[in-house]
Parts: C-alpha cells; sequence; structure tokens
C-alpha cells in the first residue's frame, strides 16, 4: 500500500515497471557491473571484494556506506556463511534494501484538514515542478488543492506555479513578487481552512544552504504555520537534484538542521547513473525518500518504495 497523509491508497499499476524504466542508467552503473566484476569469479578474495566497493562508491553509494556493506560482507565470508562469489550480488541487493527500509518513516495521519506540505531546495533542482506534480497526484486520488505561491522573490515562480495550478485544478494563493511569505502562508492557510481544503502546498523560494538569513525565513514560515493550524507544517519535503550525487547530501543535511526535513524528493533520478545517492542519503541522515522523479510527466513522480526500488535496479 501507498501511504498518503490521509491514508493508504493502493499501489500504482506498473509501478515497478515504470521504475526501471527510470533507473535504467544506475541499473547499468550499479548491478551490471557488479554483474561484470563477478562473471568468471568462484573464488572470493581481497581483490574481488575492493572491485565490488569501488562499484558501490561510483554509484555514489557513498565511501561509509559501501565499506559498511562490505565489511558486513566479509564477516560472512570469513565465518563461511557465504561459499561462491555468485551469492554476492543477491547479497548486496539485501544489504541495500535492509539501510532503505531502515530510513523508512511512517507519514503523520491528517483526520482533520487541510494538510500542511511545505517544499524546499535550492535553484534548479526542480521544486516547483515537483509541486505541480505532486498537486496532480493528489488530486487524482480524489482531493482538493490549494497551492500557496510563498516564492516571492521571483515573479516568474510565481507565474510557474499558476500554470501548474492551471494543469492541476488548483487554485493559487499569491501575493505581489517581494511580499512577505509568512504574510502570503498565512492568507493560504486561512484560505484552505476556510474551504475545507484536504491540501497546502507551499512552494518556497529557492535557496542555498548556506544562506542563514533565507534559512531563518522558513524557520519562521513554519511557525507561521503551526499557529494557523495545528502540527503544521506536518511534511517539510526538501527536493534534491540527483544528479548532483553527494553534493546532494551535503545540501540535505543543511537543510535538515534549520528547516525540520520530514522526507525527501529526488528528482531526475532518470539522467543519472549514481542513483546510489538514494542509498547514501538514507542512510548518512536516516531520512525517508518520499517520492522519486524518473521523467518529465506528471505521472513520473512515483512514490518510493525500498522493495521495489532494489528490484527495478537488480532484477533483469
Amino acid at each position: 500500500m501507498i501511504q498518503t497523509l490521509f491514508g493508504s491508497v493502493e499501489p500504482e499499476p506498473s509501478l515497478l515497471e515504470r521504475l526501471k524504466a527510470g533507473v535504467e542508467k544506475t541499473r547499468a552503473g550499479l548491478a551490471s557491473r557488479i554483474e561484470e566484476t563477478l562473471t568468471g569469479r568462484k573464488v572470493i578474495d581481497a581483490e574481488l571484494l575492493e572491485e565490488l566497493e569501488y562499484t558501490l562508491i561510483s554509484a555514489d553509494i557513498g565511501v561509509r556506506t559501501s565499506t559498511e556493506i562490505l565489511d558486513r560482507i566479509r564477516q560472512r565470508v570469513d565465518r563461511r556463511l557465504v561459499h561462491d562469489a555468485s551469492e554476492l550480488r543477491s547479497l548486496i541487493g539485501e544489504q541495500l534494501l535492509e539501510i532503505l527500509q531502515g530510513a523508512e518513516r511512517p507519514l503523520p495521519r491528517v483526520s482533520d484538514p487541510p494538510a500542511v506540505v511545505m517544499v524546499v531546495g535550492v535553484n534548479g533542482s526542480g521544486k516547483t515542478t515537483t509541486i505541480g506534480k505532486l498537486a496532480q497526484r493528489y488530486r487524482g486520488e480524489g482531493h482538493s488543492v490549494l497551492l500557496c505561491a510563498a516564492d516571492t522573490f521571483r515573479a516568474a515562480a510565481i507565474e510557474q506555479l499558476e500554470v501548474w495550478g492551471q494543469r492541476a485544478g488548483c487554485e493559487v494563493i499569491r501575493q505581489k513578487p517581494g511580499a512577505d511569505p509568512s504574510a502570503v502562508l498565512f492568507d493560504a492557510l486561512q484560505a484552505a481552512k476556510a474551504r475545507r481544503v484536504d491540501y497546502v502546498i507551499v512552494d518556497t523560494a529557492g535557496r542555498l544552504q548556506t544562506k542563514s538569513n533565507l534559512m531563518a525565513e522558513l524557520e519562521k514560515m513554519r511557525r507561521t504555520a503551526g499557529r494557523v493550524i495545528d502540527g503544521a507544517p506536518h511534511e517539510v519535503l526538501l527536493v534534491l537534484d540527483g544528479t548532483t550525487g553527494q553534493n546532494g547530501l551535503e545540501q540535505a543535511r543543511r537543510f535538515t538542521e534549520t528547516s525540520g526535513v520530514t522526507g525527501l524528493v529526488l528528482t531526475k533520478l532518470d539522467g543519472t547513473a549514481k542513483g546510489g545517492v538514494v542509498v547514501a542519503i538514507m542512510r548518512e541522515l536516516n531520512l525517508p525518500i518520499r517520492y522519486v522523479g524518473v521523467g518529465e510527466k506528471a505521472e513520473d513522480l512515483l512514490p518510493f518504495e525500498p522493495e521495489s526500488f532494489i528490484r527495478s535496479i537488480f532484477e533483469a
């Protein structure tokens, strides 16, 4: 079952097939390379394990996580629990799945709408596009959605959000460029309460995690949301560009420290061979990935499920 802020919905048809197509480059960079390394090898020796560790690091799983995985495998080899090199492929997949499942967190349940989802991230990560796709997804599940244009620094961001609002059939609450983002958020939440809207999705200004004044503004917005609606924001989603690899990990660290991130959205996963950063981020930050973007269409924003992700990489 796919979890939402209002409960569970049925899994989407062909989700695994769509995910497989979206992570084709990562599968080639990880599973295929593991297969090549193991082909014709029977004996598990130090050289083979070092090659496998390098393959994991190359897929952006990260030095720390890759080392941990291979250390566990070495322990099994030393205890003679692994007898043939051919077993290592599935063993690596099991270790990766264990890490992903360990970082899963259930969504908070919202019994009295609106559910408030704040979306944060750096410029160029695909933040506003992700909001549009989320709006269409929630609408497809039968929910009403209101969009909050709290990115008031960039006039084009408001216009872009309004285009997505028209596509999804959602109203957009906005003010003039340069307005106080917290004031826009206040208006949006009041409107949502009055109209009994199910979801409010809040667009925020793209910002570098090093800009302390902008990060402080996010904290102000969180406080504003909590004063208007008890428990809000219910989700703070950090949008990361999957093609940035390990750089995304540092972004996530800083945003988590200052803006209370509760979940991640990894975009542009179809454009990189380093989708292993999914594992590194979840292992290092112990944060769940809620969605992954595997294409340009609205339906290409897929709910993230650890088992389906590992199967999409390791299954033919």
